[in-house]
C-alpha cells in the first residue's frame, strides 16, 4: 500500500451539509446549501459559514448581518442538493423544494426552515475575506429544535433525526453509533456481589 501526493486542497471530510436560510431588508429570502461550516466557540456560542462572494445569498447575509443554519436529514437530502445547485437569482427555492418558512426568534430578516430538526439563528460579528470564500463569523442568538425528538427525560435525541453528512461530492447518512465521547478511557463497571 502506497501514498500519492496531490496538490494542496480541502480534503477534510465528512462535513455537515446544512441549508442556510437568509433574508434581506426588502423581504427577499433564499436558501443556500453550505458544507464549509462549523463551530468556533462554546461561550459565547459561535459558528461560521464560508460563502463565495458571487453567490446570490452572499449580499443578503452581508447586508442583513444574519442567517440561520438549518441542519439537514436524510428526508431533506433532495432539497439540500437542489438548494446547492440552483441559484436564488433564477428560482424560488422555497417553492421548488416545498420547504416552509418559519419565524426566527431573534432575527429580523432570515427565516427558519420548518422541516429542519434544528435551526441555529446567527448574527454576524465579523466577515473575513480569505480568498475564494469569505467567512462569516457569527454569534448564535437562538436555537429551535423539533420537539418530536424529545424523550421522556426531556433529552433531545439529535442522532435519531437522520442527519446528513457530505463527503467528497456525496451525501451520506451518519450510520450506526460506534461509541460515545470518552468511552475509550472509561473504566469498566464491575458488578457488586450481593
Amino acid at each position: 500500500m502506497g501514498k500519492e501526493t496531490w496538490k494542496p486542497g480541502n480534503m477534510l471530510y465528512p462535513l455537515p451539509a446544512v441549508m442556510v436560510s437568509v433574508g434581506d431588508k426588502e423581504g427577499n429570502t433564499n436558501i443556500i446549501t453550505i458544507a464549509w461550516t462549523g463551530t468556533i466557540c462554546t461561550n459565547p456560542a459561535m459558528v461560521y459559514i464560508s460563502v463565495r462572494p458571487e453567490r446570490y445569498s452572499y449580499q443578503m447575509i452581508k447586508d442583513s448581518g444574519e442567517f440561520v443554519i438549518n441542519l439537514t436529514t436524510e428526508d431533506l437530502v433532495k432539497a439540500t442538493d437542489y438548494c446547492g445547485v440552483r441559484s436564488g437569482k433564477d428560482v424560488d427555492k422555497w417553492e421548488q423544494t416545498g420547504l416552509t418558512k418559519g419565524k426566527a426568534n431573534t432575527l429580523s430578516y432570515a427565516p427558519i426552515i420548518e422541516e429542519s430538526p434544528v435551526n441555529i439563528e446567527c448574527k454576524v460579528t465579523e466577515v473575513k475575506e480569505l480568498g475564494s470564500h469569505h467567512m462569516f463569523l457569527a454569534e448564535v442568538t437562538s436555537v429551535q429544535v423539533e420537539d418530536s425528538y424529545m424523550d421522556e427525560k426531556n433529552k433531545f435525541n439529535l442522532n435519531k433525526t437522520g442527519l446528513l453528512a457530505y463527503s467528497h461530492g456525496e451525501y451520506l447518512g451518519l450510520g450506526k453509533k460506534l461509541g460515545t465521547f470518552g468511552y475509550s478511557v472509561r473504566k469498566k463497571q464491575t458488578k457488586k456481589k450481593r
